[in-house]
């Protein structure tokens, strides 16, 4: 599926418009960690680019004890593999290294550790209601939903065109690092949104309108 050019997250995304992202967190406000996992398909391209550059922007921040941060994939098309050259080299062209780094697969248990789950596209979304569904603590969203102009993250993939994927991936990690910055008050505060009801959610996770 990977090597045909079929523009399904163009499709996905007119069928499922995105919808902002709205969460309830665990009751257990006293934990200073926020913990994040950024998924996509395989977890050589774009997770990892977003995993790496949301430690880079922690870090400059000096609030490395707040979060934990990690990626994973949705797909076993690449588990064991390291991040893709280009990506690795995107992510070096801004001083920021992922050695070390290699393709996991997310599973259904991790749904319990993390407070967000954060995907790249409508397929990612997809997925991601089929593994957890319902998402019943809304957990659940994709990373430029966080930015005031919600859209898939470009998938070099297809584009060959790292340097957009990684101007996509730093405005949505950009955003979100910008929403979380209150840390557990924001935690406290569901981050200022309503919690939509699981129940009007259509079967993969879309909001009714």
């Amino acid at each position: 599926m990977r090597d045909l050019k079929f523009d399904f997250n163009g499709v996905f995304e007119r069928v499922f418009p995105p919808f902002r992202p709205q969460h309830r967190f665990p009751p257990d406000l006293t934990d200073p960690m926020t913990r994040i996992l950024f998924v996509c398909h395989g977890n050589i391209c774009r997770s990892p680019m977003a995993e790496f550059c949301m430690k880079d922007l922690v870090r400059k921040s000096g609030r490395e004890a707040e979060f934990e941060i990690a990626s994973a994939a949705l797909r076993a098309d690449e588990i064991g593999n390291p991040v893709y050259p280009p990506a690795r080299r995107e992510l070096a062209a801004h001083g920021i290294s992922c050695d070390g780094k290699t393709a996991r697969l997310v599973t259904r248990a991790e749904y319990v550790r993390w407070d967000l789950i954060v995907g790249m596209d409508g397929e990612n979304r997809h997925d991601l209601f089929r593994l957890f569904p319902g998402d019943p603590d809304g957990k659940i969203s994709l990373l430029l939903d966080w930015t005031d102009h919600p859209r898939p993250v470009a998938d070099p993939w297809f584009t060959r065109d790292f340097k957009t994927t990684w101007h996509d991936v730093l405005d949505g990690c950009t955003a979100l690092l910008g929403r979380l910055a209150d840390g557990a008050v924001s935690r406290a505060a569901n981050l200022s949104r309503p919690v939509p009801d699981p129940e009007r959610l259509g079967k993969n996770g879309e909001h009714p309108n």
